[in-house]
């Protein structure tokens, strides 16, 4: 890559962590705590508990990963180093619609809080009209502007946002903390722990425990472990910086989220549970509403600003990684090469950034408000897991001699459990969601196969037999969601614990055959010749066409 085209790598690793942390803690802690209570009840607890620990299990596959490559948009560059250009497509295309889409959500979420602020024109930015909740022509114009804003500010260097991201991620960590610990100083009631999902007594529903992390908001939540991955082009001593970030930002979202719900738990005045339990409980904007009901209006006041500064952090934050995996995306050959020009001044990816202003425009249009558009993001993020784990023990296989600044002990076992754990959290998310969001990724293969006619075709039948244990995988999951216990919204055929049971055993059948089908793609070997310039340090592998060329 040309000097010109030369990512700058001015981010160190607490920087880096707050870019995961901010990602982490954006609407999914307005929201989350309110939306898990409502699924799990007091059970709510242990799903941020068992939702980070399994994300906390994909996320270090990932951390070698971006470790060894240091390079921006890496999340959607690993399946095609480990086994080519149709799964590495694939995982791209899964990656790029959940993180593309949370820009508008952040937004949206942002506008949604703002409708329960106490006047009339506010109210009107949102309304719910037969159980569905849509912003307003008013309101989706003030998302679009956040948007805008998000824009601007990572189109002028990586350093212009890293410096306005730290100074927001940390309001960002004040106010939730503050919040938990004021809801819990204030009005706690112990006794509603004992109040059963839908009233009555307690007791932990593992199912809805599980269903609660795939569809409250949790996996959204943590999917911005992501964040500092993709900008693993712009750090400083990825080796260190990476896992540094991705490690500390989940375990201290973890510790902020479980406080949050356990004030939200506690501060919900017991006669409205006493109606219907916490499936009945509906509120607007939860702890806003709930500070309010406390008495502590200096802790709604907060609330309402941190309601526009959360999300619009992670949609700021988003904005850069989303422009880095398009430049990532070029780098696979299945884009034009414009979206791979680096600004020479500034060194961001400008025309990246303007497609993806024009993607976050259209899902503002189709997606009209936060819970509508969370559901698909999160199905599709667990789609984007998958290949993480299969692609990093592939690479220990194919290509031993890459620099490895971070090698995480006992991968072959965490690697294998993270693939289980992400194709079990596909299948709690529920059918029909499960199939449809599936179905997104089948309609984008034409541009798949229009890049390969234009390259001739060349070696598609390697790359095509090295993808089909995921594209037999889709539709198998698919299929056993339709079958599944009606505790996950399938038809009954197998009953719940042995659907369990059944998805646990594909996933290991399915990492087996995933790990085996990697090989030595053109993509490893020009990293393995970069490497063999410079052994002892990581380093950004040139394109395959320049390998190509150089040994005819």
């Amino acid at each position: 890559m040309s000097s010109s085209n030369a990512i700058r790598r001015d981010v160190g690793p607490f920087a880096l962590m707050l870019t995961g942390l901010g990602s982490i803690i954006g609407s999914g802690w307005l929201f989350g705590a309110w939306k898990a209570a409502g699924l799990a009840g007091p059970g709510a607890i242990w799903a941020w508990v068992l939702g980070a620990a399994i994300i906390m299990t994909i996320a270090l596959t990932y951390a070698e990963l971006g470790a060894m490559f240091p390079e921006s948009g890496g999340m959607v560059r690993y399946g095609h180093y480990s086994h080519g250009s149709l799964v590495g497509f694939i995982a791209a295309w899964a990656n790029w619609i959940a993180i593309a889409s949370a820009i508008p959500v952040e937004a949206e979420a942002s506008v949604q809080y703002m409708a329960s602020w106490p006047w009339e024109w506010a109210h009107d930015l949102y309304h719910v009209t037969d159980g569905v909740g849509e912003l307003s022509h008013t309101g989706l114009t003030i998302a679009a502007m956040l948007v805008i804003i998000y824009f601007l500010l990572n189109f002028w260097s990586v350093k212009l946002f890293a410096r306005s991201n730290t100074t927001i991620t940390v309001f960002k960590l004040v106010v939730p903390a503050a919040t938990g610990l004021a809801l819990i100083a204030s009005g706690f009631h112990p006794e509603n722990f004992s109040v059963g999902i839908h009233g009555g007594g307690h007791t932990i529903d593992f199912p809805a425990v599980l269903t609660a992390v795939a569809t409250a908001g949790i996996v959204f939540s943590f999917n911005g472990f992501q964040s500092p991955v993709n900008l693993a082009g712009e750090a400083r001593n990825p080796g260190k910086s990476i896992p540094f970030a991705v490690v500390g930002s989940i375990l201290l979202a973890t510790v902020i989220y479980v406080i949050l719900q356990v004030a939200y738990l506690g501060a919900v005045p017991q006669d409205m549970l006493a109606k219907a339990g916490w499936h009945g409980i509906d509120f607007r904007s939860p702890f806003a509403e709930l500070a309010i009901i406390g008495n502590l209006h200096w802790l709604a006041m907060l609330l309402y600003v941190d309601a526009f500064i959360s999300p619009s952090g992670t949609g700021m934050t988003y904005t850069a990684t989303t422009a880095r995996m398009i430049y990532g995306m070029e780098r696979n050959g299945t884009l034009p090469r414009f979206f791979g020009r680096i600004h020479p001044q500034w060194g961001v990816p400008r025309p990246a950034m303007w497609l993806n202003l024009a993607v976050s425009f259209l899902f503002l249009f189709f997606f009209r408000g936060w819970g509508t558009l969370a559901a698909v993001i999160s199905v599709a993020t667990i789609i984007s897991y998958l290949t993480g784990p299969v692609s990093v023990m592939t690479l220990r296989r194919t290509a031993t001699e890459l620099y490895r600044p971070l090698r995480i002990a006992g991968l072959p076992v965490l690697a294998g459990v993270a693939f289980i754990m992400a194709t079990e959290l596909l299948y709690w998310a529920k059918w029909p969601l499960t199939g449809e969001i599936i179905l997104l990724m089948i309609v984008a293969l034409p541009i798949y196969l229009y890049y390969q006619a234009r390259s001739g075709w060349r070696e598609f039948g390697r790359h095509f037999q090295a993808a089909l244990w995921l594209i037999v995988y889709l539709p198998t999951i698919a299929a056993v969601s339709w079958a599944g216990s009606t505790t996950f919204g399938g038809q009954g055929y197998l009953p719940y614990g042995m659907d369990l049971a059944v998805v646990a055993t594909i996933g290991l059948v399915f990492y087996l055959w995933g790990v085996k089908s990697g090989w030595r793609t053109p993509a490893v070997e020009a990293a393995c010749e970069a490497t063999h310039l410079h052994p002892d340090q990581p380093v950004l592998p040139p394109e395959e066409e320049d390998i190509a060329v150089r040994r005819a």
